[in-house]
């Protein structure tokens, strides 16, 4: 499933994953990667949606935020929530980012990119950190592949290169791999926390 299909199909509820996406969701990991931050800076969040709850810790914190979204409805809903934000409405696979970041996030949004463009997407995500900068984000755990799911009735494409192939990538790219969990056993979603050496 191409990104614009994924942007298009986000449009359609955007006001459902506003109202009924817990505040906790993603938090307790979003807090575990923020521990190993030397200090705050610049975020960027990466299909941040319309939610706004890991932008508004990172603010919280110290950070300058950035969003990124494929989604315009999502985007538009994001910028009534948290008007001190940049906002990127834009495909990450196309994307080019202008400066370099302390703190990025892409929590189950990069999941949704075709198989081919899973590495190129995560060594540019790596090569936008600053020396020291944290990477957070999640993939599925299991074999390499593709599959479609279901949600809110639309159907979304998800692929993954598998946890070896994701730690490979980050270390190729002169990250360290300092925690990788399950954390929603027995689904096969994991969050990854990175840093850069």
């Amino acid at each position: 499933m191409n990104p614009s299909t994924i942007g298009s199909n986000y449009d359609a509820i955007a006001h459902l994953w506003q109202r009924d996406t817990p505040d906790s969701y993603g938090i307790a990991a979003l807090e575990r990667a923020l521990k190993f931050c030397s200090r705050p800076g610049v975020a960027l969040d990466v299909g941040c949606g319309s939610h706004g709850r890991f932008l508004d810790l990172l603010r919280k914190r110290g950070f300058t935020t950035e969003g990124l979204d494929i989604s315009p409805k999502m985007i538009a809903l994001a910028k009534e929530r948290s008007p001190e934000t940049i906002f990127h409405t834009a495909d990450v696979c196309e994307w080019e980012p202008s400066r370099e970041y302390d703190f990025i996030s892409a929590w189950d949004s990069t999941f949704h990119l075709p198989l081919e463009s899973q590495a190129p997407v995560l060594s540019k995500l790596c090569k936008a950190l600053r020396s020291k900068g944290v990477l957070l984000f999640t993939c599925g755990g299991g074999p390499a592949g593709e599959i479609v799911g279901s949600f809110h009735g639309l159907e979304f494409g998800y692929s993954t290169l598998g946890v070896p192939e994701f730690v490979r990538i980050l270390t190729a790219e002169g990250l360290s791999c300092v925690h990788v969990e399950y954390d929603q056993h027995p689904e096969n979603h994991v969050f990854i926390v990175a840093v850069k050496e």
